[in-house]
């Protein structure tokens, strides 16, 4: 008689750990045969060194079935409470349009996607973002725009030190607008200080007199004051000075761009533009300057280039400047955008096109006069007389009742003083709020019919805008909601994200980010909340920022976390500045040696230089670890001025070093910190935990190890865990009180929201709840396994550079190339290009190692995937040996003319190999075949020809010729 289940085996507790991990059972086994290993306990053992392996299973809350963690966070969005926010500050209510709801933000299709490297296999993001960039440019009244970046006080940062850069006027003073957003001048002060840059603030009518470098101006203001700015940058400019200019993308429909008041850069947020609140983000900022200053311009910057057969094509320009090639003098340490956001905001102009954004524009600075005009009627007075959306009312020692007596009318006022509090209108205002806020404030039995009539005109003539924007056709196309959803389609088509195939990127950790995971960051409870709403509204989010702090600490063996850092690149700095801070919390000021191993992502020194250290690199050995005899004397020549050695565990070489505790014993016995990169967590959760191998700060990409989607390059997610001597120097904020309890001395503000990006963070609360314990320890395991198979069946055939103890790596693997250049005239580019025929994304490339391929599977794929991937590997090599065997041309080949556009199946075919071979080389490729748009681009061509924007709408009445 068979053995009757229990009923608590039949519960789903437990089920999505099956679901997100790829390899089923009789997979694993015979994945371990193959590697030799008798079990997967025994590949673990063998693998990852006895030195660094926990003791402590992780304590962590029992699983959650999908449907438990779905109810979970519904009643934790509950407890977020909804009032209609009117406090500005750079956070606004908008719509979403469900057309680009449902088609592009809850599609993983554009989610799932990867930063747009490999431009063959991303036109479809590429095009999306140019679309972004013209808008934006064309807003701004700039030459051009780049693809986004963090967040506006992280792009109000950036410009300072462009601007720094750049200038001509001799000075250590950078000056800012006190009419600028709180949270923008607290993350430029924190930018600023180990830079030696001074912060003054002044009036905007007072800059153009002041002595400075450069300069940020407000337009509008925070107080919502429309001030023009052209007399404070025509008397910088005469010094030799720069401007930017903080602006608002809605406002500039109707008021005269920046760009033709004489801005060098203009920044913002693209919020409003369709992207939720969601408590501080994550959203896309704009970043423009002027056509002298495209090659300083930090962050990604798309252009048009041509492919091999001469049409046009995408690309990121000027990859030069990135971080992995200019390393400590890089232009940037931002190593990921908002392209997601920004993809949103673009096609949000597409929607609704310049006449729809005028007409919402207008209707918001309609309904600010009518309320000024209401707001006077009842008594009250007005600070600005200038206006688009936001006033600011003058109330002495009547402010903090009159925003109590909105607010429990359920409007959300931003209060400024005692005497002065602020009202901002939005795209969601209606008149019936209108009607209902000016009762609340005293004034009974409103019409906004006759307050409009009455109301004030709050954009003077002088600063009204005259010139034309978005005429490209591709702001004019879409009114149908047939129209963009085709067109979303489209451009998705274009592109290989996780929903098409696997995605091998070392270093990348392109894993599942489950359905049940993404859906809580659509619901309003999450999405329509102000970051500086009450907290006493934010209980949800007070329970999720105290579970995952919790979670994180716990998983990381660190005693307290920052959320605050909205990128991989924004942790490390913050986790610099928190060593930096504690060094001279002990009169160690002198600290600012930062070692760094010459493996390290490019970003580390990068950050390092950011936050004022000097880059002291420190070679590795054969096996690609860290040299310890070149770090012993790099010690013992820098020791009294070290401040930290950065350090990627395991290795960006994809091996567990053996001897990290050793290291880290000798970075402290210095008087050094050690900061743990967490690039290559995955390889360690319940495994290892980084606090407990010696490190005191490590960042945790969310966006890799944790689920949250890259988005196309773009949301991440980067905080930081540090050990208990370092908590109190945790990031703080200007507005949000208690981010840091135990802030003890002020390191600053690193990013402009109080936690982040903080309406993603559901996803990694879902992931941690619903794997539970064993099931992240679990995934850690698979991820080496699937690394090892991998590896082991590739090495016959592509000598893997770098292994650790056991011949074995960790959870990704280097496949060495550089041979085949010699023996075939290969490069990894070529290989690169050819995978795309096979319908994959082609690993990480010549990183960290030139011309070889870094390969990361990560622990979601299954080994029918892997094999797909082997196969593909495996036949490319066969293709290299019918060159090296002299029987293939080594210019005129299928490598060579890879990728292979479809349109070579029509006309004559003249190359020395079959249509079958070019197009479908194996038999799996024709089951879902991917066709790439375009075919080689041409890198180069699009570096001298430097074009950044849509194509003129001449070239659109050409085509349609």
């Amino acid at each position: 008689m068979p053995t009757r289940q229990t009923l608590s085996s039949l519960l789903p507790a437990g089920e999505f750990q099956g679901r997100h991990i790829g390899p089923r059972p009789a997979d694993k086994a015979a994945m371990l045969k193959e590697l030799g290993q008798p079990s997967l306990a025994a590949l673990i053992d063998n693998a990852v060194p006895a030195a660094i392996r926990t003791t402590r299973p992780l304590a962590l809350p029992p699983a959650l079935s999908e449907q438990e963690a779905l109810a979970a966070l519904r009643d934790i969005a509950a407890q977020n409470e909804r009032r209609v926010s009117m406090i500005g500050m750079g956070y606004y209510d908008t719509f979403t349009p469900p057309v680009i709801l449902r088609n592009l933000f809850e599609n993983p299709g554009w989610y799932t996607a990867y930063t747009p490297y490999q431009a063959e296999v991303s036109q479809g993001r590429l095009e999306a973002l140019l679309n972004w960039q013209q808008m934006v440019a064309d807003l701004t009244g700039m030459a051009l725009a780049n693809a986004s970046l963090l967040d506006e006080g992280t792009a109000a940062a950036e410009a300072m030190t462009m601007i720094r850069r750049q200038a001509k006027a001799k000075s250590d003073v950078f000056v800012v607008d006190a009419d600028t957003h709180p949270q923008t001048l607290a993350v430029l002060r924190t930018r600023a200080r180990p830079l030696g840059i001074e912060i003054v603030t002044a009036a905007a009518s007072d800059i153009g007199r002041m002595r400075c470098f450069g300069a940020l101006l407000s337009y509008p203001g925070s107080s919502g004051a429309l001030v023009d700015p052209t007399p404070a940058i025509e008397a910088l400019h005469k010094e030799g000075a720069l401007v930017a200019v903080a602006s608002d993308l809605l406002a500039l429909t109707l008021l005269t761009p920046p760009g033709e008041l004489g801005a060098d850069i203009v920044l913002g947020s693209a919020q409003r533009f369709g992207v939720p609140m969601g408590a501080g983000g994550p959203h896309a900022a704009f970043f423009a300057v002027r056509d002298a200053y495209k090659r300083a311009m930090p962050g990604r910057l798309i252009g048009v280039s041509v492919d091999a057969q001469g049409k046009p094509a995408l690309r990121m320009a000027l990859q030069t400047r990135e971080q992995h090639i200019r390393r400590e003098k890089a232009t940037s340490n931002i190593c990921t955008a908002q392209v997601l956001l920004a993809v949103i905001a673009g096609m949000y102009a597409v929607w609704h096109g310049p006449e729809g954004l005028k007409r919402i524009a207008s209707r918001v600075n309609r309904l600010t006069g009518a309320l000024a005009a209401g707001l006077v009627q009842s008594g009250l007075k007005l600070e600005n007389d200038t206006f688009f959306d936001t006033l600011t009312v003058l109330a002495p020692g009547r402010a903090a009742g009159l925003v109590a007596d909105a607010e429990a009318k359920g409007f959300n006022l931003r209060p400024v003083d005692a005497d002065r509090f602020g009202i901002s209108l939005d795209e969601t205002t209606t008149p019936a709020q209108l009607q209902g806020l000016l009762s609340a404030l005293g004034l009974a039995d409103a019409d906004t019919r006759i307050l409009d009539a009455k109301a004030p005109e709050g954009i003077p003539p002088a600063l009204q805008r005259t010139s034309t924007y978005l005429e490209h056709p591709v702001f004019h196309g879409c009114r149908s909601e047939t129209e963009l959803m085709r067109y979303l389609r489209r451009l998705q088509g274009k592109d290989i994200a996780l929903d098409r195939s696997m995605i091998p990127l070392g270093s990348c950790t392109m894993k599942l980010n489950a359905a049940a995971e993404m859906m809580p960051v659509s619901d309003p409870g999450f999405a329509a909340i102000h970051p500086f709403a009450p907290k006493e509204q934010q209980k949800g989010y007070r329970r999720l920022y105290d579970d995952l702090e919790a979670w994180l600490a716990e998983i990381t063996g660190f005693a307290a976390v920052s959320l605050q850092p909205n990128a991989g690149s924004q942790g490390e700095y913050a986790g610099l500045l928190v060593i930096r801070a504690w060094h001279e919390s002990r009169g160690e000021a002198h600290r600012r040696i930062c070692l760094i191993p010459a493996s390290a992502h490019g970003t580390n020194p990068a950050s390092a230089v950011m936050a004022g250290m000097e880059v002291v690199v420190v070679d590795c050995d054969a096996a690609g670890n860290v040299d310890l005899v070149d770090l012993e004397a790099k010690l013992a020549r820098h020791g009294p001025a070290l401040a930290a050695l950065m350090i990627t565990y395991p290795s960006t070489h994809g091996v567990f070093e053996a001897r990290i505790k050793e290291i880290c014993e000798l970075v402290h016995a210095a008087g050094g910190q050690v900061y743990m990169d967490g690039a290559n967590l995955n390889a360690l959760v319940g495994l290892a935990r980084p606090g407990e191998i010696g490190a005191d700060v490590s960042h945790m990409n969310l966006h890799k190890t944790f689920c949250i989607p890259h988005g196309g390059g773009g949301p991440g997610m980067g905080p930081i865990g540090v050990a208990a001597h370092l908590a109190p120097f945790l990031p703080t904020h200007p507005v949000v009180a208690g981010v840091n309890p135990a802030a003890k001395s002020e390191v600053g503000t690193v990013s402009a929201a109080p936690f982040g990006s903080a309406s993603i963070l559901p996803i990694t609360w879902a992931y941690i709840a619903m794997m539970g314990a064993e099931g992240l320890t679990e995934a850690t395991r698979v991820a080496i396994l699937n690394a090892n198979y991998v590896a082991a069946r590739l090495a016959p055939h592509y000598p893997i550079v770098y292994k650790g103890q056991g011949g074995l790596v960790a959870h990704e693997c280097i496949i060495d190339l550089r041979q085949l250049k010699q023996s075939a005239g290969i490069t990894a580019e070529d290989v690169a290009k050819r995978l795309v025929d096979y319908g994959f994304h082609a690993p990480t490339m010549s990183w960290p190692v030139p011309d070889t391929m870094m390969v990361e599977p990560t622990e979601s794929e299954d080994r029918s995937e892997l094999e797909r991937f082997i196969a593909a590997m495996i036949q490319i090599r066969a293709e290299i040996r019918a060159i090296e065997e002299g029987r293939v041309d080594r210019a005129n080949n299928l490598l060579k003319h890879a990728p292979h556009r479809a349109d070579l199946l029509l006309g004559s075919w003249e190359r020395p190999y079959s249509k079958e071979e070019a197009f479908f080389p194996l038999p799996f490729v024709g089951i879902d075949k991917y066709w790439p748009p375009v075919a080689r681009v041409d890198n180069a061509y699009g570096d001298r020809n430097l074009a950044c924007s849509c194509p003129p709408v001449a070239d659109y009445a050409d085509a349609a010729d």
